[in-house]
């Protein structure tokens, strides 16, 4: 078993936790979320002490993430990391305790804990659940923003082990990079490429959610300052 989390490897490649580490903005909404090294850490801390805590997740288990590119995904990414937990991603196969979900997608899992989550600007939750099921507002903003792991298992993302992420090589970035970004994350390869591999290098992240040209794209990389576009 590792004795370092994904997540803990994130956190200390931040080379300043009061700076942006993601950026979320949502072209058909007019969403734009900003979470520090510190917010981020700390949402994902609350996720943390759920799972371990809430649910008993112990270093190793599984824990299905099947949502799109979100703030709040990047913050479940990070908390069941550093739970120590291994994500499944969608559909693939395992035995997960517990899954993340939209609203839209409950009635694909059975898991014995169902979280749904907002993915609205202030996870302030969702109204009217079936009963069974949890609300990520609820049952996250209860627990502490400070967490301690206590190890993780071999493997990070479906069959990706924790050592491969934490090797993964972002192109030429590196640490103070901020990346402008449209790549998803909808599968394994993708969260290592396209989300964990440029925070491990210790870059930051504004991932552009929705349409948007390269006119549109290469404007918000002005305004926040982008030394990387991915597109």
């Amino acid at each position: 078993m590792n004795t370092t989390t994904l997540t803990g490897a994130i956190l200390a490649a931040a080379p300043d936790h009061a700076r942006p580490m993601l950026t979320y903005y949502n072209e058909s909404t007019g969403e734009r979320t900003e979470l520090s090294g510190a917010t981020l850490g700390n949402w994902a801390a609350k996720i943390g002490n759920f799972l371990r805590d809430g649910v008993g997740l112990i270093a190793g288990d599984q824990v299905r993430v099947d949502l799109p590119e979100h703030w709040q995904t990047a913050a479940i990414l990070l908390g069941s990391w550093w739970a120590g937990a291994q994500v499944l991603i969608g559909d693939a196969d395992g035995d997960a305790r517990v899954v993340f979900t939209s609203r839209d997608r409950i009635d694909a899992h059975d898991e014995d804990e169902v979280v749904v989550v907002p993915l609205d600007p202030f996870a302030m939750g969702v109204r009217d659940l079936p009963i069974g099921l949890s609300d990520f507002g609820e049952s996250i903003r209860a627990h502490g923003d400070r967490f301690v792991p206590s190890g993780a298992g071999d493997l990070a993302v479906d069959d990706v082990s924790v050592q491969d992420v934490v090797t993964a090589v972002a192109g030429d970035v590196t640490a103070g990079d901020r990346i402008i970004s449209v790549l998803p994350w909808r599968t394994a390869a993708e969260v290592v490429a396209n989300f964990a591999a440029p925070l491990v290098a210790g870059a930051s992240l504004v991932y552009v959610d929705g349409p948007a040209d390269d006119a549109r794209l290469d404007k918000t990389a002005a305004t926040e300052k982008a030394t990387v576009t991915w597109r």
